[in-house]
């Protein structure tokens, strides 16, 4: 599904140069959870936007479902993303002044689907996170895991191949982050292939492979028994 040659990734301002990533070549089957992990400052969060198609590498190639994203324009790189791919952050990125459904039904209307539709598949999605009960309620009115269940929601409802969360459980107490990561472990069973980028070596124990970054380079990858086989 993914795979990478050679990235290389260096922001530039007028005084200094900062090399992100260096030579990162990575790939990922269909189906998998890969846990990205390494010290703060390493490449986790530059690879991830790059395997995002948030940002583009400085040189090297992204392949993603046999295409080479790198050559493409951004117009073609925003349809690939939205056609495909589900996202998770830290911060939630919930919208405060919409409530739960209409946070969760944004990406549809993104991708035109109808009004019939997109109420069935929120409702749906809503259900299975367990948080139907709060669909008309507004963010600040959740607690902090009922937030990230509602973000996990939104990633999910287009039913994207990709899920990329970036430090799902940064913000939650243990047992909300466990619920969270209970969540996409029930995801990745059901199909859907999860990168995720975590401190937490708890919550990469869930993953099927732990990829080491280390001043913008793979220092390691190890295979591992998911926690919950």
């Amino acid at each position: 599904m993914i795979k990478s040659v050679g990235l290389n990734k260096v922001f530039q301002t007028d005084e200094v140069e900062t090399t992100a990533l260096m030579d990162v070549s990575l790939s990922i089957g269909e189906g998998e959870f890969v846990a990205i992990m390494g010290p703060s400052g390493c490449g986790k969060s530059t690879l991830l936007n790059i395997l995002g198609m948030l940002d583009s590498p400085t040189n090297g190639e992204y392949w993603f479902l046999d295409r080479n994203v790198s050559s493409l324009r951004e117009k073609e790189r925003a349809k690939l993303r939205k056609e495909n791919l589900g996202f998770v952050f830290q911060n939630f990125n919930l919208i405060d002044e919409l409530t739960v459904f209409e946070n969760v039904e944004l990406p549809l209307v993104y991708l035109g689907v109808t009004a019939k539709e997109r109420v069935r598949r929120v409702n749906e999605v809503l259900d299975r996170m367990n948080i139907s009960h709060r669909s008309k309620h507004y963010p600040l009115q959740l607690s902090g895991g009922q937030q990230q269940r509602v973000a996990v929601a939104r990633a999910v409802v287009s039913q994207p191949k990709l899920i990329l969360a970036d430090e799902p459980t940064g913000n939650l107490d243990s047992a909300h982050g466990e619920e969270v990561m209970e969540l996409l472990d029930k995801l990745n069973k059901e199909g859907t292939t999860i990168v995720m980028v975590t401190h937490s070596q708890r919550d990469a124990s869930y993953a099927q492979r732990v990829v080491r970054l280390f001043d913008g380079q793979i220092i390691n990858e190890q295979y591992q028994d998911s926690l919950s086989q």
